[in-house]
């Protein structure tokens, strides 16, 4: 296999493409870590009305935006990413909570 490139040292799409589609698989891997701790939530919490909670979400998307932003990203498309995120994150632990 090709030497995955940073992309400021990418000088072809192909380089590029490459690239994206290695961060795409470790983003999936962290995705699978991230929802391990769902599955746990899902076996901790004592009650399924415990499993939403949207002072904790509000939390976690600003958190998201904040450190998106510190980098240089935009932080209300970021926000919005983690919106979805968090949402299909309480989907699946109310689906993890209620197979238990």
């Amino acid at each position: 296999m090709n030497e995955i490139l940073p992309g400021e040292r990418c000088t072809t799409m192909a380089e590029v493409r490459a690239g994206v589609d290695a961060l795409d698989r470790e983003l999936v891997a962290l995705l699978r870590r991230r929802f391990d701790y769902m599955d746990a939530a899902a076996r901790i919490k004592p009650a399924r009305s415990a499993v939403r909670d949207e002072a904790r979400k509000a939390r976690v998307i600003a958190q998201a935006r904040d450190a998106a932003e510190r980098l240089g990203l935009p932080g209300v498309t970021i926000a919005a990413m983690w919106e979805t995120l968090v949402e299909a994150s309480i989907d699946y632990e109310l689906a993890a909570f209620d197979a238990r």
